[in-house]
């Protein structure tokens, strides 16, 4: 037995925002789990997550299928939304309210741990939870401070997404790996290449997530388990003058870039090639339309051979409420929508690629989520274990680098001033 509710959107805020979680009620520490919980007893959870309503109704397929093993378990279900969804978790969590069961992301997973408002997994795990399914690196990606508060559905990593029509109209081969400096040069070609008609990417030091790689194989992290950040001011200065070639003419100007959005050059096919998450592809080639069937997918440039780089990110976790009534029947759903067979074979892709070995040997995989799957399988040697979790305004920080990149490319600030810029914004967040 469940019910879903379509709950309609508030006013929205950042995605990346921070969330500012005032008289936040309630503790992290799991309680004992009870042995002589009765797998027959008659709950109640509250279940809410992010979404549409295609994935609205996937939701609804597990919960039936769930119901089938655990009869006595209601779900009642709720979506948003991801700026909404976020809102109204501020809203609950100053009321020490939250649902039981959450879809959680992994920008926000810091901070609710920190205040108190997830439960401690740790129990659970082994028994519950069922871990085998889940390799360690896999696990450690939702512990904040030693303690397991999210269980991840999904991963992805970064990539390079390239667009074969224009590779080809350019006369131009798929980028075959190399320096960040190769990447540039090969850039370069396709924009000499496309005769004014397109370019070779965008500027990827307007990216945060670039100059994380670059810092990783380096041998450092963007920001450590205690918040201080793993560069200087002249780190960051090198990384952002090493786009100028790019801004001058080889990647996409701002101005179109502007004249395209909401959708971005690479989806709207202004730019050959574009360095994100590797689960963005479907929706590229959604946006791409008729005419592209496919897209290319490689690993970025290389900074360090051999370095550790890259690493898997959770698309997002499942997390329980500190405050919830029914922490093993909540454990229990938790296990059954990350885990189980069934749920893999629902959701297949649709909240990324089933982190859970059992969940993934269940999904149908379509061409380009098969891609993904090899493709993660060709960078094993680069991946490294996972960032610390994200720092708590990490969000507002990776905005502000957005920003500058902006700027950069409209020639308004120069890379002196953006430095000076972005570490008076940090000296802020990390005050907090």
């Amino acid at each position: 037995m469940f019910s879903t509710k379509r709950v309609l959107a508030g006013a929205a805020i950042a995605a990346g925002a921070a969330l500012v979680l005032a008289g936040c009620a309630g503790g992290g520490d799991a309680p004992d789990a009870d042995p002589t919980f009765d797998p027959d007893e008659e709950v109640t959870l509250d279940l809410a997550f992010w979404g549409n309503d295609v994935r609205a109704e996937l939701y609804n397929e597990a919960i039936a299928a769930f119901n089938e093993e655990y009869p006595n378990i209601t779900v009642n279900s709720s979506f948003l939304t991801f700026p909404e969804f976020w809102e109204k978790r501020q809203t609950e969590a100053a009321g020490g309210n939250l649902p039981d069961v959450m879809q959680f992301d992994y920008s926000y997973l810091r901070q609710y741990s920190e205040n108190n408002l997830l439960l401690d997994l740790g129990p659970y795990l082994g028994n519950i939870i069922e871990t085998d399914p889940l390799p360690q690196n896999i696990l450690d990606i939702g512990v904040v401070g030693g303690v397991t508060t999210g269980i991840p559905t999904s991963t992805n990593a970064w990539g390079l997404f390239t667009n074969p029509v224009l590779l080809e109209s350019a006369g131009v081969d798929e980028f075959e790996g190399g320096s960040w400096e190769d990447y540039t040069d090969w850039m370069g070609e396709i924009t000499d290449g496309s005769g004014g008609e397109f370019w070779g990417g965008s500027d990827y030091t307007g990216r945060i997530q670039n100059f994380e790689l670059q810092l990783r194989a380096e041998g450092s992290d963007l920001f450590s388990e205690d918040g201080e950040p793993g560069f200087d001011e002249e780190r960051l200065t090198e990384f952002w003058e090493s786009g100028a070639a790019i801004r001058d003419g080889i990647g996409v100007p701002q101005q179109r870039v502007e004249e395209v959005f909401p959708l971005g050059p690479f989806d709207t096919a202004n730019t050959a090639s574009e360095l994100t998450w590797d689960n963005f592809g479907s929706g590229y080639l959604g946006n791409l339309g008729e005419g592209y069937t496919e897209l290319g997918l490689v690993a970025p440039p290389v900074t360090e051979e051999g370095a550790k780089d890259l690493y898997l990110k959770p698309s997002m976790l499942h997390s329980i409420s500190a405050n919830t009534e029914h922490p093993e029947a909540a454990a229990t759903l938790v296990n059954f929508l990350v885990n189980s067979p069934e749920s893999g074979e629902i959701f297949g892709t649709n909240r990324g690629l089933p982190a859970s070995e059992t969940a993934l040997a269940a999904a149908e995989l379509d061409p380009l989520s098969q891609q993904v799957k090899d493709y993660e399988a060709s960078i094993a040697d680069r991946l490294g274990d996972a960032p610390p979790v994200p720092i708590v305004g990490y969000g507002t920080l990776e905005e502000k680098f957005r920003q500058l990149g902006t700027e950069l490319n409209f020639g308004t600030v120069t890379v002196e001033d953006a430095v000076s810029q972005f570490f008076a914004e940090m000296d802020v967040v990390l005050a907090q």
